[in-house]
């Protein structure tokens, strides 16, 4: 029993050092996929990656990382905390109001 708690908490340990590695990597957000945007985006799951792929599709592209905002379930810290890592059409990063 020992040895198998022992193999379960290091894979559970790998597999969130592979998420949090993911976490946090620079994402065009108006051609990335809703998988990728919420392994990229720190706070965004699918669920939520889905929404910015619903939006960019009937909305078209993004122009400024704050528009996010008006994706439901993504709200301004959001948006800061990963500012950084939001590219839009060729890596361009934003500030805000940019």
């Amino acid at each position: 029993m020992k040895r198998f708690n022992g193999t379960l908490a290091a894979l559970l340990a790998g597999a969130l050092l592979a998420a949090t590695a993911l976490a946090g990597q620079p994402v065009d957000i108006n051609s990335a996929s809703a998988e990728t945007i919420a392994e990229s985006l720190d706070g965004v799951g699918l669920s939520k990656a889905q929404a910015i792929v619903a939006y960019r599709d009937a909305n078209g592209p993004f122009r400024h990382a704050d528009e996010l905002v008006n994706v439901k379930g993504i709200g301004l810290s959001t948006v800061d905390k990963n500012r950084d890592n939001i590219r839009l059409e060729g890596g361009k990063q934003l500030a805000r109001g940019e």
